[in-house]
């Protein structure tokens, strides 16, 4: 249960809820024991008062305050049903009564705006900080394709006539990998707006996974790591119907990550198959494999592996998990047992 949900509400609905809550503790209080007493009652509405303050703004837990004292002395003080009281200890204990609710109620509404303005700070210093590591790290992702491609295109404009057709062709293909990198950089901050934003909207349709995976594989193939991948595809699976962009990303992004943080020698596979009428996807390699303390962390926003030489942003694979979970989905990393 949330407590801002509740401060949302018109004011006017937030006073019929608390007069509400009131009255029924009273009535619920009418049919205790008599052998309980009163003081008994006083501490259940006080309660009432402290669980209403949690939610309601401060003048509705005042009122909720006032109105239970003159409750609890109208319908449970003796002599009832009337605001006499005959007993200087419980007319006392009447007054008591209602400055205790009324602090009570003011400093659990202080105490709820504390805590509010504190999270709101923490959400404050928890963005800057995001920004801070997004700007540092495509600091570098985005300079580098940007450089090369400056680089090469000078090359082609300054020294055109001198360069052999093979020169050309090597410099066209470095600006031509450079931009897929720079638009991969950009897919990845926009896929992560996305998400943020919560404007992420899943289309589904009818897809072959087996046609999904080679097309994955094919745009692979100007992976500066290109390795062949293995792909072991179940017989006869049925069509399912998913988004396929967002389904081609979360594939997209494993191999890519597979490729570039793996070793030549490392074995790349992507199994495919049905389980329970849910299409499933098995991205493996005979890597390194993932640091046992690290693996909670890997799908958080920007996190690296501490020993990661290779750059990137952090993106790819938090970018995963929230696709798949957009298609109720489940994700999950795990280190094989034979390493």
């Amino acid at each position: 249960m949330n407590p801002s949900s509740f401060s949302k509400y018109k004011l006017s609905r937030q006073f019929l809820i608390s007069i509400s809550l009131v009255l029924f503790v009273c009535l619920c209080c009418s049919f205790l024991p008599s052998s309980l007493g009163y003081r008994i009652v006083a501490l259940i509405l006080l309660m009432t008062v402290s669980i209403i303050a949690i939610f309601f703004n401060v003048r509705v837990v005042l009122t909720a305050a006032a109105l239970s004292a003159l409750a609890w002395n109208f319908l449970f003080i003796p002599p009832r049903f009337t605001f006499a009281i005959s007993q200087p200890e419980d007319f006392l204990m009447f007054l008591m009564y209602f400055v205790v609710a009324l602090v009570n109620a003011v400093l659990t509404t202080r105490i709820r705006k504390m805590e509010k303005e504190a999270m709101e700070r923490e959400e404050k210093e928890n963005t800057l900080k995001l920004y801070n590591t997004l700007l540092n790290s495509l600091s570098h992702e985005l300079r580098t394709p940007i450089s090369t491609i400056i680089g090469a295109t000078d090359n082609l404009q300054s020294m055109n006539d001198k360069l052999s057709e093979h020169a050309k062709y090597e410099l066209v293909t470095e600006i031509s990998k450079a931009s897929l990198q720079l638009n991969r950089q950009v897919g990845n901050l926009l896929n992560m707006s996305r998400l943020e934003s919560g404007f992420l909207q899943v289309k589904t349709d009818w897809i072959d996974a087996q046609e999904l995976v080679y097309d994955v594989l094919n745009q692979l193939r100007d992976h500066p790591k290109y390795k062949v991948v293995q792909t072991i595809i179940a017989e006869h699976l049925p069509l399912f119907k998913l988004d396929y962009g967002l389904v081609f990303q979360i594939l997209h992004n494993l191999v890519h990550n597979a490729l570039t943080y793996t070793p030549k020698y490392a074995v790349v596979s992507v199994k495919v198959s049905c389980r329970e009428n849910n299409l499933v996807f098995v991205v493996e390699d005979t890597g390194f494999g993932f640091p046992p303390d690290e693996i909670d962390r890997v799908f958080e926003k920007f996190y690296r592996l501490k020993n990661s030489s290779t750059g990137g942003t952090g993106l790819g694979l938090s970018i995963v998990k929230g696709f798949v979970e957009a298609m109720h989905g489940k994700i999950t990393l795990m280190n094989m047992p034979e390493g």
